[in-house]
């Protein structure tokens, strides 16, 4: 009986320890961001327009990129829809404020970003999912995925945590 235990664990148990992967041959360091350094670097950013400036991107394991971006948008300053034609994913995490966040959905008056062809803007979406957004809540955004800031009440920040398979980000 404890044979055939033994046995059947270490058969359900094989894919996993199979699967792992090897560790590098040097240790990963990892990255830390302090959140007086975050808050600073907000507090910093331009208060006449959108800012979304990357606070640090790093290489991860598996050749990754992964970026921590501050952003500051002022009151009244929705802007067009965004649709990000790559497979980068955007990870909203509001800090300060409240706004309406509207994704997916359908894309109204499209036009190519100026000067960016992995770049889509919109007026408008229509039958996308609304959800009003406050500090605390994280919004997980695929790539190719609209995403619109319809309604603002007052300036709001946050971060936007993107990882890039593509290593389209430049490390910082």
């Amino acid at each position: 009986m404890k044979q055939t235990a033994i046995t059947l664990l270490c058969i359900l148990l094989s894919p996993i320890i199979l699967a792992q992967t090897p560790a590098p041959a040097t240790p990963p360091v990892a990255t830390d961001i302090s959140g007086q350094e975050i808050q600073a670097f907000i507090d910093a950013l331009p208060r006449d327009r959108v800012s979304d400036r990357a606070i640090r991107v790093v290489e991860s394991t598996g050749n990754i990129r992964i970026g921590v971006f501050g952003v500051y948008r002022p009151d009244g300053v929705t802007g067009d829809v965004n649709v990000h034609l790559v497979d980068t994913t955007e990870i909203y995490y509001m800090l300060k404020g409240a706004a309406t966040l509207v994704t997916g959905g359908t894309l109204v008056d499209s036009y190519p970003a100026p000067g960016n062809d992995s770049w889509v803007r919109a007026k408008a979406i229509e039958d996308g999912v609304t959800r009003r957004v406050v500090p605390g809540d994280v919004i997980i955004i695929p790539g190719h995925t609209p995403h619109w800031w319809s309604e603002l009440e007052g300036e709001i920040e946050y971060l936007i945590f993107r990882p890039d398979p593509d290593n389209r980000l430049e490390l910082k």
